[in-house]
């Protein structure tokens, strides 16, 4: 019986080094590709804390409204609105300190700047009908519908949100749906009982006036903040 030589161990695979050559090679080039896939990202741009204080910040002075505008994620309409609101307020009640980012702050929440709760068929903002049900309060109507297009109940209007009842009252027969407007007639509200906004019982009060909720006057400070650090809410 001939004995046939064993294979030795290297030549036991028939094309295994060509194989391991490749998976080298493709594995060479995921790291280089890799590598440049990771250099060409944009690096997370780093928010800053905003700090807990009452009042928050005020924010600079708008110079460039469409740079402002893109830094800080805000519709150019809807800074310029604030920015326009506050200055008639500020005009209108010269001791009470207004600035045109605490506007922007409740513009956020309420709406984010008129990109929330838009009506498919008016294209306006109208929120909820307050018929008492849910966690909704009862608000019979007040307008007989001229502002919310509600006979029956109010709705919250405009991208500062509104009770017609209160627009009334700010509102100095401007349109809330105009954010000028309606950041002007949110201005005279928070301004309202002599109320100084560069203390922190004067704009907690005038929050608490806009809103009566912990929270709320909480995550309107936040996003204010922010815009005082230049970044968006």
């Amino acid at each position: 019986m001939t004995e046939h030589p064993r294979p030795s161990g290297r030549a036991g695979c028939a094309g295994c080094g060509g194989v391991v050559g490749l998976l080298a090679t493709v594995l060479l080039v995921v790291l280089v590709v890799g590598v440049f896939l990771v250099e060409d990202q944009e690096p997370a741009e780093e928010r800053v804390p905003v700090p807990g204080d009452v009042p928050p910040a005020r924010a600079v002075a708008v110079h460039d409204l469409p740079a402002t505008a893109e830094s800080l994620a805000i519709p150019e309409n809807h800074l310029e609105g604030y920015v326009s609101g506050a200055r008639t307020v500020s005009a209108e009640f010269p001791s009470c300190n207004l600035a045109w980012n605490t506007l922007a702050g409740i513009g956020f929440i309420e709406s984010h700047h008129g990109n929330y709760g838009v009506d498919g068929d008016s294209g306006l903002i109208i929120g909820p009908q307050l018929d008492g049900t849910g966690s909704f309060m009862e608000v019979p109507d007040t307008d007989d519908g001229e502002l919310d297009g509600d006979t029956e109940y109010d709705r919250a209007v405009g991208p500062m949100q509104f009770l017609p009842e209160s627009w009334g009252i700010y509102g100095a027969g401007g349109d809330p749906h105009d954010i000028g407007d309606a950041a002007a007639a949110a201005g005279r509200l928070l301004c309202g009982n002599d109320r100084d906004l560069d203390t922190a019982e004067g704009w907690s009060a005038a929050l608490f006036a806009y809103n009566r909720s912990e929270e709320y006057m909480v995550s309107v400070r936040d996003a204010a903040a922010n815009y005082a650090l230049g970044q968006p809410a």
